[in-house]
């Protein structure tokens, strides 16, 4: 299993949104960005993935999981773009802000830290862990 990180704007797609769709999930589409798609590819079904609220609150607040592989976009017609499906699997019982994992010199090279405009972004293992011991996850 691997680790991801989707951001979204809880204006546009919120955890709420998320929780709403059930097991049946939802894509996660609209992404166009070559660099978000390819780490999409990456994707297999029981992946794991923290669910950003970007903008003003700027913390994981949920955790989903991949429920349907790569498959085209399906609003739009261009080939290029792929997105996959996720269903919601838990909130987090406390929310992990930016400012808390920058605040943590382990999750230093984290991609959130160093590159907190990508949308759909890689979580290493030892990152996974130290952010579900701050939002107090089981």
């Amino acid at each position: 299993m691997a680790y991801w990180l989707f951001k979204s704007e809880p204006s546009t797609w919120s955890w709420d949104d998320q929780v709403a769709k059930g097991d049946a999930g939802e894509e996660w589409d609209g992404v166009r960005n070559y660099q978000a798609r390819n780490n999409m590819r990456l994707m297999k079904i029981g992946d794991r993935v923290f669910f950003y609220h970007s903008q003003k609150d700027r913390e994981i607040v949920g955790i989903v999981e991949v429920c349907a592989e790569a498959h085209p976009d399906s609003t739009t017609d261009d080939e290029r773009w792929e997105c996959v499906d996720i269903k919601a699997i838990s909130p987090v019982p406390e929310p992990v802000t930016l400012d808390a994992i920058k605040a943590e010199p382990k999750l230093a090279e984290m991609v959130l830290v160093n590159n907190s405009r990508l949308s759909v972004q890689p979580v290493t293992d030892a990152e996974w862990k130290i952010i579900c011991k701050l939002g107090k996850v089981e």
